[in-house]
């Protein structure tokens, strides 16, 4: 698994992930006793959150989906190409009814900090390339 250097999922021993091209390092973790539980993603002071469900979510998303998904990175408010996996993380139609991101403002980029995390579990393949990365369910 490209980008990961220790870790256990946990806020006193989080994963240190890379982003997909390996430009960025960030610290991810399971808040399970937020309500709603969470994944927290910490890139430098900023912190985002994300509901821990997404995990589970995603995986099954892509296994249903079946082929290689384009990640199609996005800040909040700013469009996304439709058939990525950051359309799919604040769709309408997807399981939480939009956003996955529990922070206004800072709800986007889902597919730059979920889908490394989904990597570090095992339960996908994640490109690393400078551009244009895509993710898939392993089956």
């Amino acid at each position: 698994m490209a980008g990961v250097t220790y870790g256990s999922g946990t806020k006193e021993d989080p994963w240190k992930l890379k982003t997909p091209p390996g430009s960025s390092e960030f610290l991810a973790w399971r808040d399970e006793a937020g309500d709603p539980a969470r994944l927290v993603v910490r890139v430098g002071t900023t912190e985002l959150s994300y509901q821990l469900r997404a995990i589970d979510e995603l995986q099954e998303m892509l296994g249903e989906f079946d082929d290689w998904m384009p990640l199609g990175n996005a800040d909040e408010g700013k469009p996304v190409k439709p058939g990525t996996v950051e359309a799919w993380a604040r769709d309408e139609s997807n399981p939480v009814g939009g956003y996955y991101g529990l922070r206004k403002g800072y709800r986007g980029r889902f597919a730059n900090y979920v889908c490394p995390v989904l990597e570090q579990l095992g339960l996908v393949e994640l490109e690393h390339n400078a551009r244009n990365n895509r993710v898939r369910a392993i089956t």
